[in-house]
């Protein structure tokens, strides 16, 4: 059910706050200033209240409202008029603060809301088979159930995917659906263009299954993007998962994330071998949106073998990457990574990207440059752009493993990381990258022993990177249509 989608541009993900240090207008105000130039849209992260909650906005009181400390939605569509939009519909969860769910702990199933929400026995009936609980997929350490107790005082195990503070949709309800196209109509009202479907692969529960992307769940991705793509509005499935899952998703929606380009990239930089990379660049999806960091962490699960299937890395070589990142950041990313800190994916690194490859200036250019020239949107992370090393204080503070990755900036933090040789650098990068016509056309990649190409053609237009291995050297090559051939040294643009 794919449609065409504009693939040759490069979007901007970032909460509202942490980049600008205030409020929807701040933000605009800094892309057409001093951000001018470099992204085509913008992908912001949930704006609902609380904005400073349990999840950074993932766990909304309600999913309908702009938090009003960042601004109201004609601030969104004055943004909108600029920059396409991306939000997120979160359709796993809401919070447990929302008014919903709290008629529910005061009314029980008496409560108009009582079937909005999702219990064990909803699922399981009243007694429960333990071999069918065992067989539940977790993305965390923390069970997937919550014993709340009601104002009656009966106690009810509700589903709690992620944390206690994210309380599970009974998306298959007649609520269910009214809430998610409540959702779906005011994002068309105010002028979002595309949206994120947050956590979709657990959306539908079914005893004696996985609970994780089954049949159904593809079915209802394909439902939802639908009716977002009658809406006018282009559907992103964000599912951590097995590659070859994100392949079948890819043909029943708009647009999937390629998440697993980030561990690839860093395996080809730690081991000079780009031969997973380019297996992997094969086969991937080409309706996709690359990313080398988000406000999660930086994916394993996406590289590794499934159930006795071969994954693009083997178990030695992701042990490796991992240990890797680890002595990179100066230990710094144990402390935010698996059962070392709360709100944390089992299987995620928690760590910035910069950090991950040991605050080396020239690699980390290199595998910005290596993203771009990856076919799909190109979305690049605040932290990211901005080089940020891992917020070890945040993390100390918040005890949320995914926070070492989620700065916050003020005036003068964001000024101070403006000057960075690095940052400079990628915004040239991105800048350069804009002006290639090449990339509305053809991808294709060739490896040698030492050498690894990635190649963008479009009628007379022409645009490489290449990648000396041995080295980590890279060359820039571009040609405009009826024009002189150029070249730059990928560290040239490093300025000291």
């Amino acid at each position: 059910m794919t449609h065409a989608v504009q693939t040759n541009q490069i979007q901007l993900i970032t909460y509202v706050d942490r980049l600008s240090g205030g409020k929807i207008t701040d933000l605009h105000r800094l892309l057409q200033g001093q951000l001018a130039g470099l992204f085509d849209a913008v992908h912001l992260l949930p704006f609902y209240p609380p904005i400073d909650g349990e999840d950074a906005g993932f766990d909304p009181t309600d999913h309908t409202v702009v938090d009003s400390r960042l601004g109201s939605w004609a601030d969104i569509e004055r943004l909108a008029a600029d920059y396409p939009i991306m939000a997120d519909m979160i359709v796993n969860h809401m919070s447990a603060q929302s008014p919903q769910f709290l008629d529910v702990l005061q009314q029980g199933e008496s409560s108009p809301y009582w079937p909005l929400f999702l219990t064990r026995d909803k699922v399981f009936g009243q007694q429960p088979d333990q071999a069918q609980l065992d067989a539940i997929y977790r993305p965390r350490p923390t069970p997937c159930f919550t014993d709340i107790r009601l104002a009656n005082g009966d106690t009810k195990a509700f589903w709690t995917t992620f944390t206690a503070n994210q309380i599970d949709i009974d998306v298959t309800s007649a609520q269910g659906e009214a809430y998610l196209q409540a959702i779906l109509q005011r994002f068309t009202d105010h002028g979002v263009k595309y949206i994120r479907l947050d956590a979709a692969g657990y959306a539908i529960k079914k005893a004696g299954s996985s609970c994780f992307m089954l049949p159904e769940t593809f079915e209802f991705i394909e439902k939802l993007s639908k009716q977002a793509k009658a809406r006018g509005m282009t559907c992103l499935v964000e599912i951590h998962g097995y590659h070859k899952t994100q392949i079948e998703i890819a043909k029943r929606c708009d647009m999937v994330y390629d998440f697993a380009l980030p561990p690839l990239v860093l395996h080809t930089i730690f081991s000079g071998s780009a031969y997973a990379l380019k297996t992997w660049l094969d086969i991937a999806p080409r309706n996709c949106i690359t990313v080398l960091d988000t406000h999660d962490g930086i994916g394993i699960v996406d590289a590794a073998d499934y159930q006795g299937a071969a994954g693009l890395l083997t178990d030695p070589e992701l042990d490796s990457l991992v240990e890797k990142i680890h002595h990179n950041s100066g230990g710094s990313s144990k402390l935010a990574t698996g059962n070392a800190a709360n709100n944390v994916d089992l299987y995620q690194v928690n760590c910035s990207f910069y950090d991950a490859l040991g605050r080396n200036n020239e690699h980390y250019l290199l595998a910005r440059a290596i993203q771009l020239f990856c076919p799909g949107i190109s979305q690049i992370y605040y932290g990211g752009l901005l080089a940020a090393e891992n917020d070890v204080a945040l993390l100390k503070k918040t005890a949320v493993g995914r926070d070492i990755n989620r700065p916050y900036f003020d005036e003068s933090s964001l000024q101070l990381a403006l000057q960075k040789p690095v940052v400079k650098a990628l915004m040239k990068l991105i800048q350069l990258r804009r002006t290639l016509q090449a990339f509305d056309g053809d991808f294709s990649q060739t490896l040698a022993p030492n050498l690894y190409q990635l190649n963008w053609q479009h009628g007379g237009h022409q645009a490489s990177l290449s990648l000396q291995l041995d080295s980590l050297t890279a060359t820039l090559a571009w040609q405009h249509q009826g024009q002189a051939a150029q070249q730059l040294q990928l560290a040239d643009l490093l300025v000291y």
